[in-house]
């Protein structure tokens, strides 16, 4: 057994008899599991250009949706070339559509926006939940 100083703030400071070793231990489990139930939120990012076909589209929407499903951010960008500087309305036009078609689990955090040669636009998920969290909830669902 050993005393240990509790609350050296405190007038007068208060000391408990304790196992120190024990109370180590169990400070070190209570962060553990602490850090094992954190989900750090990662921006990820999807490129895309003006000239884009439809089916291309897509299938960034699609990969879009499976990262915020995964509990991430993603950052859309459209890079210009050349002379597509010259009508940015299609890059906006192509975010918007990429935003509509996500709007059931994304929010626009960031609305379009011109950085240098390229479009901008931020989503996030709308509820921050975890992957793990998500499978249980449609497994006690489907039973």
């Amino acid at each position: 057994m050993d005393i240990v100083e509790v609350a050296p703030t405190a007038s007068p400071p208060v000391c408990r008899l304790m196992d120190y070793g024990k109370f180590k231990y169990e400070q070190a489990k209570k962060k553990k599991e602490a850090r094992k139930n954190q989900h750090e939120v990662v921006l990820r990012e999807v490129r895309m250009k003006p000239k884009i076909d439809n089916h291309d589209v897509e299938f960034k929407t699609r990969m879009v949706r499976k990262l915020i499903d995964g509990g991430d951010k993603v950052k859309v960008t459209i890079t210009f070339r050349g002379r597509e500087i010259t009508h940015p309305q299609i890059g906006w036009g192509l975010l918007q559509r990429v935003s509509k078609a996500v709007e059931d689990v994304a929010v626009v955090e960031r609305a379009p926006s011109m950085d240098g040669r390229r479009m901008i636009s931020i989503l996030a998920p709308i509820t921050l939940k975890r992957p793990k969290e998500q499978k249980q909830n449609a497994e006690a669902k489907n039973t």
